[in-house]
């Protein structure tokens, strides 16, 4: 068993500054569980206190069926690839991945089969004799990765892996670490401040704000059923759109703006809703439209980027910024107004104060 389990982990540094407050998590056997967030969120410091890395201030980590609250990291039974590859450059890819299995005195017969089985898996059977410096970024990372899988640790822990590497090189490692990980059916807990990283990578997402867990599921749950506006503003590219409104006559209008009228199903006297740009139509003025929200947004700049197009506008009357995604096909002149409508069913309502999600 290689289920790692967190039990209201904190850590607290020196002058009551409160990093990580309280998780806990059940990742399973074999799962690939992605923490993400922005800078300072406490992902990092997570995966650490797993790792053995940082001391945690209350709570329990257990791997498999161990408390490792105390155990060394040496004795932890994980591997860890990070965002640089320190590999020992004066050794060939060969002898960087057999390096840790040498230390702990395995048979050369047991290292030499693990470390061609890894190279045939990451295909760099042909780069064994060659040193880091004669490799691209990508092999570089492959052999990082190699030395963790040469291991068979009962979990891998990766550290924004990817970050070092150009925008291409991260799309063919991303899909690599997907597939390796299936295949090698090793516990993963990997870090990332990306989200679409996150998104194509995880089983679960973990989406951490200021310590806290904001929400945990599977990627498209938390796409389309955000907890908070905080995961609804980070989870997508673009972004959720979200408008600040009070009740009107039984429904909804902008807090700022003129440009949105719509039910309250409710009764709500003030929320935040939110819109996800591919659910905002455009539709011609005074065509009938079903239940839901109605905006009038004013062109401010249209962003082609292929296949799709983005139109970004404000909410007319000075109101919140809004993004819509159009086929890229359609164009509109910058200034123009559009009159745009969403699905009840696509419109997600948030509470004023707290961001937390009201259920509609």
């Amino acid at each position: 068993m290689s289920n790692i389990t967190l039990d209201q982990v904190r850590k607290v540094y020196a002058g009551n500054v409160e990093a990580v407050k309280g998780v806990s998590i059940d990742i399973a056997d074999g799962e690939f569980i992605v923490l993400v967030g922005p800078s300072g969120c406490g992902k990092s410091t997570l995966l650490r206190m797993i790792a053995g890395l940082e001391d945690i201030s209350s709570g329990e980590i257990s791997i498999g069926d161990r408390v490792v609250n105390k155990v060394d990291p040496a004795d932890r039974d994980i591997a860890m690839v990070f965002q640089n590859y320190a590999l020992y450059p004066h050794m060939s890819v060969y002898k960087n991945l057999a390096y840790g299995l040498t230390n702990r005195g395995m048979p050369k017969s047991e290292i030499d089969r693990r470390v061609k089985e890894a190279a045939d898996i990451l295909e760099i059977g042909d780069y064994l004799d060659r040193k880091p410096r004669a490799l691209s970024g990508g092999q570089r990372q492959r052999v990082a990765m190699g030395r963790a899988i040469v291991r068979e640790p009962a979990a891998f822990l990766f550290d924004e892996p990817l970050s070092n590497l150009d925008a291409k090189l991260r799309v063919q490692m991303r899909v690599e670490i997907k597939r390796l990980q299936k295949e090698l059916g090793t516990t993963s807990v990997y870090v990332t401040h990306d989200q679409l990283e996150a998104m194509t990578l995880a089983d679960r997402l973990v989406v951490l704000n200021g310590g806290n867990i904001e929400q945990i599921g599977a990627p498209i749950a938390v796409y389309d059923k955000p907890a908070s506006t905080f995961v609804a503003s980070f989870i997508g590219s673009p972004a959720m759109n979200l408008i600040e409104t009070v009740s009107d006559a039984g429904g909804l209008k902008a807090k700022a703006g003129t440009g949105l009228q719509g039910g309250n199903p409710g009764g709500l006297q003030a929320c935040t809703v939110g819109i996800r740009p591919e659910h905002l139509q455009v539709v011609e003025a005074g065509t009938p439209v079903g239940d839901g929200l109605t905006l009038t947004v004013k062109v401010n700049v249209l962003e082609p980027v292929g296949a799709e197009s983005y139109i970004y506008g404000t909410i007319d009357g000075g109101g919140a910024p809004v993004v819509i995604r159009i086929e890229s096909h359609q164009t509109y002149d910058i200034n123009a107004i559009l009159t745009l409508h969403a699905a009840a069913k696509d419109v997600h309502y948030f509470d004023a104060e707290t961001g937390r999600r009201i259920e509609s």
